[in-house]
């Protein structure tokens, strides 16, 4: 018999899935990205690209860490995600006040909106998945 007080419910399961897809899916757009800019016009916007590769870290750390699950993925995950959503809300707050800034976008760039502002909802619902998923304190 599994003693329910000492479970947690999982991080990649039910709709952890489709985070945890959604997280991949931007891991990879992210990275490509980044990639791509970083290898052919790193002089036009070397904070701007810079960012973009640190976002795309920080989503496969995400990735892995929710899927994972667990304390240690769990621990890794909040990371990831309270400093992916300080970075969207830093950089998105920039790149309006001052878009020079930024001469070319990243994936944070005000607020996510090349990406329909995925990157500014995503930590969010990263967050309230990890404090949906944690363990019951009533048990």
């Amino acid at each position: 018999m599994v003693d329910v007080r000492s479970s947690t419910r999982g991080t990649s399961r039910g709709p952890g899935r489709l985070l945890v897809a959604v997280y991949l899916l931007f891991a990879i757009a992210a990275t490509s990205r980044a990639g791509l800019q970083i290898a052919t016009r790193f002089d036009e916007a070397r904070v701007a690209y810079l960012l973009s590769a640190l976002a795309a870290v920080i989503y496969i750390v995400a990735t892995v860490g929710l899927a994972r699950g667990g304390r240690a993925g769990r621990l890794i995950a909040l990371a990831c995600c309270s400093v992916e959503l300080v970075g969207v809300l830093g950089v998105g707050a920039l790149s309006v006040v001052d878009p020079e800034l930024f001469p070319d976008d990243t994936v944070w760039s005000r607020f996510g909106s090349g990406y329909g502002y995925i990157p500014l909802a995503l930590p969010a619902l990263g967050l309230f998945w990890l404090w949906r998923t944690r363990r019951d304190p009533t048990a």
